[in-house]
């Protein structure tokens, strides 16, 4: 539940002077925070979005979206200092309707905040594996109430934003294990770039963001050339495998059972047996070794 320190109705006043972003680049991720930011503006109510990373036990606001004045610009807010800063410590979303009288939380930040006029103020943490890894912030010049239907996309836009950063992180922390290719592939190394192919794959079947899943989808294809096997042209079957089925083959491929399948690629066990089947089947295999192999000379597994 949404988290009100102070009550007070009004309406939302629309319009904007000032759009600040941080640069777009994306290995940055406060370019990850700057969409979420724009996002944030354009699904909720709130005329003002921001937010920012934390950093050292702080949250560094580094993209802004509708403000009128440039008071925000440059903020940081300190763990359980402001509204920003319990909700980073909490890791809970917290709302004050009348920013200025609200006494529930420190005011050490008035400067920025009633600068820009605001006066109902809502903090959303984005959390990373549990931990909160930065802040949202929704703002409206006049008091505006906030229920549970208005928050939702708040909620929406953080958990995304939480998403993309663990998706991030896991794919640095594999490819930073890899070996380079010049350093040659021995068979040690070549299990461990099957089993984060594999481990990609199933992180790739839970994210929903089209961009992020055509990222991946591009290391997926590093790794697979990677492992130095050149597709067998003369004896490799004709075939074309769905996602979901090179998805299921990847996990199979490094001793994972159907039930273990099931669970990383959020599918029922008997969808999975399905998959595997269909698989087995275009690659005329009636084991799923043989399919693996099958796969792997035909250059669709690593």
């Amino acid at each position: 539940m949404v988290d009100a320190t102070k009550g007070g109705d009004g309406a939302v006043t629309p319009g904007s002077r000032y759009c600040v972003q941080a640069p777009a680049t994306v290995a940055d991720d406060a370019s990850l925070v700057a969409t979420a930011v724009v996002e944030l503006a354009r699904r909720t109510q709130f005329p003002v979005a921001f937010g920012g990373l934390e950093h050292n036990g702080a949250v560094h606001v580094s993209s802004i979206v509708g403000a009128r004045t440039r008071s925000i610009e440059g903020l940081v807010v300190h763990a359980e200092r402001g509204l920003g800063g319990r909700a980073l410590v909490e890791r809970r979303p917290r709302l004050t309707l009348d920013y200025r009288t609200a006494r529930s939380i420190t005011h050490d930040y008035d400067r920025a905040i009633l600068g820009e006029g605001i006066a109902t103020l809502f903090a959303v943490p984005v959390l990373v594996g549990g931990a909160a890894r930065g802040v949202l912030y929704c703002g409206s010049w006049a008091q505006a109430p906030l229920g549970e239907r208005e928050a939702r996309p708040a909620f929406d836009v953080a958990g995304e934003l939480g998403t993309e950063l663990r998706v991030r992180a896991e794919v640095q922390r594999r490819m930073s294990a890899l070996p380079s290719a010049d350093d040659g592939i021995g068979p040690a190394a070549r299990e461990e770039i099957r089993q984060s192919y594999a481990q990609l794959r199933s992180i790739a079947a839970t994210v929903g963001d089209g961009d992020v899943r055509r990222r991946l989808e591009e290391l997926e294809a590093r790794l697979a050339a990677l492992s130095g096997d050149a597709p067998e042209v003369r004896d490799a079957p004709d075939v074309h495998l769905s996602r979901r089925e090179i998805d299921v083959l990847a996990c199979a491929a490094v001793g994972s059972t159907n039930g273990e399948i099931g669970e990383a690629l959020h599918l029922r066990e008997t969808t999975v047996k399905s998959y595997l089947a269909s698989a087995m089947a275009k690659l005329d295999a009636s084991t799923r070794h043989a399919a693996v192999a099958r796969a792997r000379r035909a250059g669709l597994l690593p």
